[in-house]
Parts: structure tokens; C-alpha cells; sequence
């Protein structure tokens, strides 16, 4: 099975070589990281080389911050040990480094024997946790043999990779059988781990991680921001949209706008490399058209900033602010009247709802929730979510703006909704707790795949 594996990867790696040379040459991002990427351990690493360590894989920004807690009550367990984490995204390794500190992360290698050897040798790892669900056959086997315990934690099997997963699940079972402990969010998770091949008997539902994550540290931005919105001015934050998104939320905001005329829409796009994408969007759609021509087309007067060029002492009234940076989003959620959550207008599976509801905000959706299934069922048990229509429902743009102006017309119903999503945010919390004592199990002396010990479910 080993052979058969590495004989597809490399054949893969050949025949798409020249596009990744494409990629190399144009493009910085992927460039970033390439030489620890093929196995050069970094020298801030090699430090702590002769200690045990805890190596956690987070693939990108939201896995980071899932684990943030985890991370912290790893350290406070274990104080002996190093514990080091790796990402695959260039934005996840920026976030790492800033909340982790640069000695401590690293990119994971690619998933080639010549370049995962490296860093098993230096970092000799007691326990590796990968962050829901990264299955690359060559590291789990090689980490195994080292002898680290492996653990998947926060672990969730999407809608849409399911299918691709049964399919493989002949060549699955021999990869997960590599796998110590496995960590489901949900039933439904640990049902359909075991469909794929995880053994049964080493899987446990904990809980979801990011119910546990810590409001964040307010970004300086937020004091700024407070001085600048002036106290009756609405505040719609858009966080994490795609590509066909904004155009719609402009739409909403027109309407919006006419009622509420010093309305302020933050849009914060979820990929780096879109923003100034959506800001050329901006200027077609007609936040930049001169106020004359604005009214000769009907048109409510629509302002437009960058975070970026911010101006300082200007107050944001009736308009758009392009967030156009990282980390900042999740404490500009504190700022809300009102806020959208992306990727759910359009059929991408949504994105994270649990940041605003830390602040108890009102949240609104789109239909497309599938990557967060779990999650906005329980919010939606608990009245604590509001769905529109979406992209291909017919009525999409008056459907959203409806919703956005009957809950700034209605702060009764807002303060339930965001009341009932803090609720929910409490009601659920645990799961790192019960993630670390599982764990705890693995780190104790005993023989591979030792029989653990009863992990409390939830739900």
C-alpha cells in the first residue's frame, strides 16, 4: 500500500511540476515557506531539538484559532515539554508566529519521506495532534514509527468531502490505523469517521473547540473605529465573504442606506489576495460616483474607506470600510449593531458564526452552512440564527436587506437574537477540557494503541 502511495505522488508531482514552477516564479505566496516546506527544519526550531516535544498541525487561520486554548492548557500541563506548531497557509503561519511566538512555528512539510524525516529527527515528537482532519499517509506512518502518539482533535467530516473519503476508504483504514485517538465535534463526526475507516473503539466526540475560544484581545483598531462612528450610526459587519458576495451585500446596503443614512457596512473578505479585488468592486458599483451622479441614478450617497489609508480624525458615516487586514476581524465584530457571516450567500459552506456570537451579536446567513452543519443547527435550535435567501433563490438581494433592515428597525429582536447566541456559546462550552484529558491518556507511558480509558461525549 506504501509503494503504491508514493508511486502516485510522485507521478503527480511530476506531471504537475510545471505548474507549480508557474506558481514559484509568479507568485510570492508560493514561495513562502518553500524551503521548510521540503524539509529544511528552520534553526529557531533546532533550540529545543533535544526535547520531547508536542507538535500540533493547524492547516490555516481558523484551525489556529480553534486551538488557541488548547495550545494554552497544553503548556500549563506540560511545561517540560517544547510545543511547536506547523500551518500550510501563509496567512495561518502569520497568525501562528504573532500569537505563538516565530520559534515556535514552522510550515508543515510536504508529504515525502526525504522531507518529513527532518524535522521527526529534530523535534523527536512525544505527541503529534493534527487539527480536524489532515490524513497525509506518509507523515502519520513515518510519525508512528518514531514513536509519537497521534491524535486527531477538533475532528469533523464535511458534506462535502465525505463522498471522496468513502470512495477511498480501502486505502483510509490502513492510513487512520496509524492514528492513536481521534476527537470528533459531533455524533454525526464520529459516525462518519468510522464510515471511512477510523477504528471504532478510538473514537470519541469531545466537543467543538471553537465554543472555547477566548474573545479576543481588542486590535487597536477598535478604539479608533469607536471615535469615528459616530453613537447612531448602525454597524453592519460583514466578515468573511467571497467572490460574488460582495456585490449582493452592496445591493442590501443601498436599501439600507436609504433608511438608515449613516450606516456603516465593514466588509472583511476572506482571502488576503481579494482585497484590492473588492475594492476596484467598490468603485463599480458606485461608492466612489460623485453625489450628482448619484442622485441623478437614485442612488443614496455611499462613502468608501481602506483600512489600509484609514484616514485619521474622519468620521465613517454612510458608507463602506474595506477591512484589508489579518486578526483584526474578530475583535471589529465587538463594534457590531448587526453582523453577516460569509461564504453562506453563495454555495461555499459558510464560515465561523462563533466570533460574533462571543460578543452576543446578532448573526445573519446565507443558506449555504455546510462547512459549520453542526454548529448553526444548534444556533438555529435555540432561535439564536437568522437565515436569508441566498445567490440562487430568486429573490436574493431583497431578501438580505429586508432581513438587515427589519432587525436595525427592531433592537428588541436583536438583543434576543445576540442574547441566545451568547447562551449558546456558554451552554456549550468544555470541549478543551475534555480534549486535554484525553490527550493526557497518550502521554502516559504505555504500549501503542493502548486501550483508552472513556472519553465523556456531549450532545
Amino acid at each position: 500500500m506504501k509503494w503504491l502511495y508514493n508511486l502516485a505522488l510522485y507521478f503527480a508531482a511530476v506531471l504537475s511540476s510545471p505548474w507549480w514552477l508557474y506558481r514559484l516564479a509568479t507568485s510570492a505566496r508560493y514561495r513562502s515557506g518553500l524551503g521548510e516546506r521540503l524539509g529544511r527544519v528552520p534553526a529557531r526550531l533546532r533550540a529545543g531539538e533535544k526535547l520531547r516535544c508536542i507538535w500540533l498541525h493547524a492547516v490555516s487561520v481558523g484551525e489556529v484559532l480553534a486551538c488557541g486554548q488548547l495550545l494554552a492548557e497544553l503548556r500549563q500541563a506540560y511545561p517540560e515539554h517544547a510545543i511547536v506548531i506547523s500551518t500550510t497557509t501563509a496567512v495561518g503561519q502569520r497568525l501562528a508566529r504573532e500569537r505563538h511566538g516565530e520559534e515556535n512555528v514552522f510550515y508543515f512539510p510536504l508529504d515525502f519521506g526525504w522531507a518529513i524525516r527532518p524535522y521527526l529527527r529534530a523535534l523527536q515528537p512525544q505527541l503529534v495532534i493534527m487539527a480536524e482532519t489532515e490524513f497525509w499517509p506518509n507523515f502519520l506512518r513515518l510519525a508512528r514509527m518514531h514513536g509519537a502518539q497521534i491524535a486527531v482533535v477538533n475532528g469533523r467530516i464535511s458534506d462535502r468531502s465525505l463522498p471522496g473519503y468513502r470512495r477511498w476508504r480501502w486505502f483510509l483504514r490502513h492510513v487512520l490505523a496509524n492514528i492513536s485517538l481521534f476527537l470528533a465535534q459531533s455524533e454525526e463526526d464520529r459516525r462518519r469517521l468510522v464510515e471511512i475507516g477510523a477504528p471504532a473503539a478510538r473514537v470519541y466526540v469531545s466537543g467543538n473547540l471553537k465554543f472555547d475560544v477566548r474573545a479576543p484581545e481588542t486590535a487597536p483598531i477598535v478604539a479608533q473605529l469607536r471615535k469615528a462612528i459616530p453613537p447612531e450610526s448602525p454597524v453592519i459587519v460583514c466578515g468573511s465573504t467571497v467572490d460574488e458576495e460582495e456585490f449582493l451585500l452592496w445591493g442590501a446596503l443601498q436599501g439600507v442606506l436609504k433608511e438608515f443614512p449613516g450606516a456603516l457596512m465593514i466588509l472583511a473578505p476572506r482571502r488576503p489576495e481579494r482585497f484590492d479585488k473588492v475594492a476596484a468592486l467598490a468603485a463599480g458599483v458606485g461608492a466612489g460616483m460623485p453625489e450628482r451622479s448619484r442622485e441623478l441614478a437614485g442612488m443614496p450617497r455611499m462613502n468608501f474607506w481602506r483600512r489600509s489609508d484609514l484616514p485619521a480624525g474622519e468620521q465613517l458615516y454612510g458608507g463602506v470600510l474595506l477591512l484589508d487586514s489579518i486578526g483584526e476581524l474578530a475583535s471589529v465584530y465587538s463594534l457590531a449593531t448587526l453582523v453577516f457571516v460569509g461564504g453562506s450567500l453563495v454555495p461555499r459552506g459558510g464560515h465561523n458564526i462563533l466570533e460574533p456570537a462571543h460578543f452576543g451579536k446578532p448573526i445573519l446567513v446565507g443558506p449555504h452552512t455546510e462547512n459549520f452543519r453542526d454548529v448553526t443547527s444548534i444556533f438555529l435550535a435555540a432561535g439564536a440564527l437568522r437565515v436569508v435567501r441566498g445567490f440562487r433563490d430568486g429573490r436574493q438581494k431583497g431578501d438580505l436587506g429586508e432581513a438587515m433592515r427589519e432587525l436595525l428597525r427592531n433592537p428588541a429582536e436583536r438583543e434576543v437574537l445576540g442574547r441566545r447566541a451568547a447562551e449558546v456559546m456558554h451552554a456549550h462550552a468544555g470541549a478543551t477540557a475534555r480534549t486535554v484529558a484525553a490527550l493526557s491518556q497518550l502521554m502516559l507511558p504505555q504500549p501503542l494503541f493502548a486501550e483508552l480509558a472513556p472519553v465523556e461525549r456531549v450532545w
